[in-house]
């Protein structure tokens, strides 16, 4: 269970912060796969999130406290979040009475629980179908190879979930949804004759380089500052904001026709979808300004 607004210091797709009470449990879940669930009080978006857990190690400085460490790379959100009722029913049934009912109190309390392969499964394949990549390759007109439903159905849940082509679809559909499919740097919406969004999906840190998945070390771009963003000619400040630019690299009448005329990004409305600043340093620090002599514009 994670609340935005906790005391405990979660960050979804790298640590699960947890008192003692619930050390068996995590334990038992390392190398393993985790559902985050956000309860109704804390906005209500339900199950929301997966991940594996790599490793459960003490938190130092906070006596009967402990960090879930989150396998790199793992930590995918749903394209949809999946409710904790189904027709009036939980998902979980530890949740539910005898008769199918939400129980009150005792196990949905509970930050930390037991979940069944079989709920598991479930609540995966609600949240992210096996048949995502074929609805996103067909949702603006576009052609589906012959092949493509026949392998994505065949996919069980724990290989879809490692496949990189579809973490890939998962990913750029969440991040340009929640930019509104508006480029954070030029502020431009653009849309081609069918309606497919020009805007693009970047990892602010690469997955090959321990990045994740998560909308937050995501930016919408438009392929050209993508392309910019990938070789370090443009980054963001420490202040999570003001759009960086290599002036020795990137002429000024070009930065100007990108790059909004305030240098400020567009960022989503939800404050959960916004860049990590971890991210975003790590790309100040290992990408900005580094030297690509055949590719200065």
């Amino acid at each position: 269970m994670h609340k935005a607004d906790s005391i405990y210091e979660d960050e979804p797709d790298r640590v699960y912060d947890f008192p003692k009470q619930y050390l068996r449990a995590a334990r038992e879940g390392v190398a393993d796969w985790m559902v985050y669930y956000e309860p109704l009080k804390a906005g209500g978006r339900g199950y929301f999130a997966v991940a594996r857990i790599a490793n459960v190690v003490p938190k130092l400085g906070y006596e009967g406290r402990y960090l879930a460490q989150i396998e790199p790379g793992s930590y995918l959100a749903f394209d949809r979040n999946v409710p904790r009722l189904l027709d009036g029913r939980p998902l979980e049934a530890v949740l539910a009475d005898a008769n199918g009912r939400p129980k009150s109190g005792g196990a949905q309390q509970l930050a930390v629980r037991r979940l069944p392969d079989e709920e598991f499964t479930r609540i995966v394949d609600l949240g992210l179908p096996s048949t995502l990549e074929i609805d996103e390759a067909g949702r603006y007109g576009g052609t589906v190879p012959e092949d493509t439903e026949a392998i994505a159905l065949d996919r069980p849940t724990l290989e879809r979930l490692t496949r990189r082509p579809f973490r890939d679809v998962a990913f750029r559909r969440r991040v340009r949804e929640a930019y509104g499919y508006r480029c954070a740097m030029s502020g431009l919406q653009l849309r081609n004759g069918g309606g497919r969004p020009e805007v693009q999906a970047a990892h602010i840190r690469p997955v090959e380089q321990q990045g994740s998945d998560s909308v937050r070390n995501g930016l919408a771009l438009s392929g050209t500052l993508h392309w910019m963003f990938d070789r370090g000619l443009v980054s963001v400040a420490d202040d999570c904001q003001t759009i960086l630019v290599s002036d020795n690299k990137v002429p000024r009448d070009i930065a100007a026709r990108l790059i909004s005329p305030d240098r400020k990004l567009h960022l989503p409305d939800d404050p959960r979808d916004v860049p990590h600043p971890a991210n975003l340093a790590w790309h100040r620090e290992h990408v900005f300004g580094q030297v690509h002599p055949d590719e200065i514009l």
